[in-house]
C-alpha cells in the first residue's frame, strides 16, 4: 500500500500506549505471565463482549491480554460497526485465539488522529468510544471512557493498529501493580515483520508522529517512551535467534506483523532465577532472555537489561 502523502499538522511524538494480546482464556493468561514474574491486574470487562486482564508498566505502556467473555455480545457489537471487536475477531479467523494483534499509542485526540488516518488512506474504520467501571486499588469505583482511531496499512492485514483518548482521566495509584518480581520496569521496543520494512515508512511515520529511521535491521521509530522496529524475517532470526512462524511470514505482504515484544530490567539474574525457577522455557542469546510464545502469551517475550 502507497499512504499519500497528508500535508497537515502532524502530531507529536507518541507515546507507546498498550500491546493487545488475544487469548482463548483470561485464566490461561493470568497464570502464564504470573509464572514469568508479572503482576496481573483483576479481570476487567468492555461493554461489547470482550475483557482483559493487564499488565502494567512504570513507563506508562502496559500488556493487555484481550478474550471473548460474551461471544453473543461480540458477534452483536461487530454487527453494530465495532471496529475493535471485528478487528479482534478477523485476526483470530486468520491466526487463532493466540497471538499479538494491535499496537496501541497514546493520543489526546481521536478523532483528529482519525481524520488524519483517513486522509493519508489508511483509516481501520470508524472510531470506537466506550465507558466502563474501573475499581481504584483503595476499592471506590469511577467510569472510565475512551475514544479509539484505528489506522491500517493494508485493509485486509489481521495485525493493526490504533491511537488510544482517555476522555476522562483518573487518578488511579498503580504501583502495586507495576512492582514485578522479574524487574520489568517498562516496554523498550514492539518488533514487528515485513517483508519490505522500508514500504511502511510513510505508515509509521504518519501513525507515530516521527521520523522513521532506515537501519541494519529495517526500520525503527523512537516513541517518547519505546521504540517500534519493522524487520525482515531473516533480520529478526539473526537477531533474536527464532524463526518467524509462517503464518507470519505469509501476511508480510499484507502488512506489519506483530511478533515480539522487548522489555528493559535492571538486570537479568533475577529473571533468569526466576524463570528457572517456575520452569517457564527460555534461552540466552546476545546478551538477552528469550521467552518463547506459549499459551496466553501470543507475543515472544525478550529481555535487555536497561544499560544494554
Amino acid at each position: 500500500m502507497t499512504v499519500r502523502a497528508f500535508c497537515s499538522r502532524v502530531p507529536m511524538a507518541r507515546t507507546l500506549d498498550h500491546c493487545v494480546l488475544p487469548t482463548g482464556s483470561l485464566a490461561t493468561a493470568r497464570e502464564r505471565l504470573l509464572a514469568l514474574g508479572f503482576i496481573v491486574a483483576p479481570d476487567a470487562a468492555h461493554p461489547f463482549g470482550t475483557g482483559n486482564c493487564c499488565v502494567f508498566f512504570q513507563n506508562g505502556s502496559y500488556l493487555e491480554p484481550l478474550s471473548v467473555i460474551d461471544p453473543a455480545a461480540a458477534s452483536l457489537a461487530a454487527e453494530e460497526g465495532n471496529v475493535f471487536v471485528a478487528r479482534d475477531a478477523a485476526f483470530r479467523a486468520a491466526l487463532g485465539d493466540e497471538g499479538f494483534s494491535a499496537v496501541v499509542l497514546g493520543t489526546h485526540d481521536a478523532e483528529a488522529d482519525h481524520e488524519r488516518f483517513v486522509a493519508m488512506g489508511a483509516s481501520g474504520g470508524q472510531p470506537l468510544e466506550f465507558s466502563r467501571p474501573f475499581r481504584n486499588a483503595d476499592g471506590t469505583e469511577a467510569m472510565a471512557s475512551f475514544r479509539l482511531a484505528f489506522a491500517t496499512p493494508e485493509p485486509a492485514a489481521p495485525c493493526f493498529f490504533f491511537t488510544c483518548q482517555r476522555v476522562n482521566a483518573l487518578k488511579v495509584d498503580r504501583a502495586a501493580l507495576e512492582a514485578h518480581a522479574n524487574g520489568v520496569t517498562g516496554i523498550r521496543r514492539i518488533v514487528m515483520l515485513a517483508s519490505a520494512p522500508e514500504r511502511h515508512i510513510a505508515f509509521l511515520q504518519h501513525f507515530s508522529g516521527q521520523s522513521a529511521q532506515r537501519s541494519e535491521h529495517g526500520v525503527d521509530v523512537r516513541l517518547a517512551n519505546a521504540d517500534l522496529s519493522a524487520q525482515t524475517p531473516d533480520a529478526f532470526e539473526a537477531t533474536y535467534g527464532v524463526v518467524p512462524q509462517a503464518a507470519h511470514i505469509g501476511l508480510n505482504g499484507t502488512g506489519l506483523a506483530h511478533v515480539a515484544i522487548v522489555f528493559e530490567v535492571p538486570t537479568l539474574g533475577v529473571l533468569r532465577d526466576l524463570l528457572a525457577t517456575s520452569q517457564a522455557g527460555f534461552f540466552e542469546r546476545m546478551g538477552r532472555i528469550v521467552v518463547p510464545t506459549a499459551a496466553g502469551q501470543g507475543a515472544l517475550f525478550i529481555f535487555e537489561e536497561i544499560s544494554a
